[in-house]
């Protein structure tokens, strides 16, 4: 039992945001509203990562 919960948790977060961030990066949204976006997301891990999915900037793609 060598992986803890809490940082399985943590990767999972981690790989989220990430891909978060660059589908932030990818989308049709002006500069500054990216760069908000990512400081959203860097400075509130998890409740960035729940604005962002339901109020955030789409991929360009699609």
């Amino acid at each position: 039992m060598g992986i803890e919960v809490g940082g399985l948790l943590g990767l999972v977060i981690l790989v989220l945001d990430v891909w978060a961030i660059v589908k932030v990066i990818g989308s049709s949204a002006s500069e500054g509203s990216k760069v908000l976006w990512v400081v959203i997301i860097l400075l509130l891990p998890v409740l960035g990562l729940i604005i962002w999915f339901f109020a955030g900037p789409k991929s360009s793609s699609g």
